[in-house]
């Protein structure tokens, strides 16, 4: 009679936009995260067994390091038979709420202060520099995470499209040129989060489509993302309960388990994690890519 098939091993790593910061229910007060944080989402297609430590507020440091001196780091949760791992790390290291809060207007233009000119003076760009000079951080990170499980699946996921182009002032208090500033640096960021996955040889999901439409300026009934007042229960500018369910979703893992035995977790993973092909990128050759299904 054949063993019962091991459950995948899953762990997440990651920031708020991970953890579902102020969607009903908190698991972790600490970390804000939620029991509807999208990795849930992911496991529950996996039918795998998930240990979920990402942490609103995280940075990169925060996976090697305690984070506020009490939350264990990340790496932590990793072990050499960890199957599946996925991340989401890099708008907290540049700044992008601080940023976001810092381009708000009530009035209309020239009522004001423009954050694109505040952040672009002297024909220096200070957002692209934070995000050029923390982009190889990233890279480690892949590489840190493929040390400790050396047989798992790396998925960098990106960050969503936040902004329609010429936003909708005053619905978000941001002026137009501000807001495709804003979200240029936000896709600037992904991109570059991108670069370096591909790079390090991980898989890399790009969740801007996913909220297209869905954006701080949609109807509320069609938000992913809450804008400065949320109108659903989420912090402001991070994913609400349909924005995670989405994300999850974008991730999409056939049914099933690894074989039982002695090999490495590598090639216990029957089928690799599936990725709709439209929002993968894949990954450098010198690693086998995932599976486009």
């Amino acid at each position: 009679m054949a063993a019962a098939a091991e459950p995948l091993d899953y762990v997440a790593l990651g920031d708020s936009s991970v953890s579902g910061t102020g969607v009903p229910i908190q698991e972790s007060l600490l970390c804000t995260r939620s029991t509807k944080a999208w990795p849930k989402v992911v496991a529950a297609e996996l039918g795998a067994e998930l240990t979920d430590v990402s942490c609103g507020s995280a940075q990169v440091k925060d996976f090697s390091s305690r984070q506020w001196g009490v939350v264990p780091p990340q790496y932590d949760a990793l072990t050499p038979d960890t199957d599946l791992v996925t991340l989401t790390i890099g708008g907290n290291d540049i700044g992008l709420v601080q940023t976001a809060l810092s381009c708000l207007n009530l009035l209309p233009e020239p009522a004001g202060f423009s954050c694109k000119e505040r952040y672009t003076a002297g024909a220096v760009d200070t957002i692209s520099d934070a995000i050029a000079q923390w982009a190889p951080q990233l890279g480690a990170a892949v590489e840190e995470v493929r040390r400790r499980s050396p047989g798992a699946e790396i998925v960098v996921a990106g960050y969503g499209t936040y902004l329609r182009e010429d936003g909708c002032h005053p619905v978000q208090p941001i002026w137009a040129r501000d807001a495709n500033y804003l979200q240029a640096k936000i896709d600037e960021l992904s991109s570059a989060m991108r670069e370096q996955t591909v790079a390090h040889g991980a898989t890399f999901v790009d969740l801007a489509p996913v909220t297209v439409g869905h954006d701080v300026c949609a109807a509320p009934r069609d938000r992913y993302l809450e804008g400065l007042v949320p109108v659903a229960p989420a912090a402001p500018l991070h994913p609400n309960a349909k924005g995670l369910a989405a994300y999850g979703a974008e991730v999409q893992p056939p049914s099933t388990q690894r074989a039982p035995g002695p090999d490495p977790p590598s090639r216990r993973l029957l089928v690799r994690l599936q990725v709709r092909p439209s929002k993968i990128i894949s990954t450098s050759n010198h690693h086998q890519p995932a599976t486009a299904w």
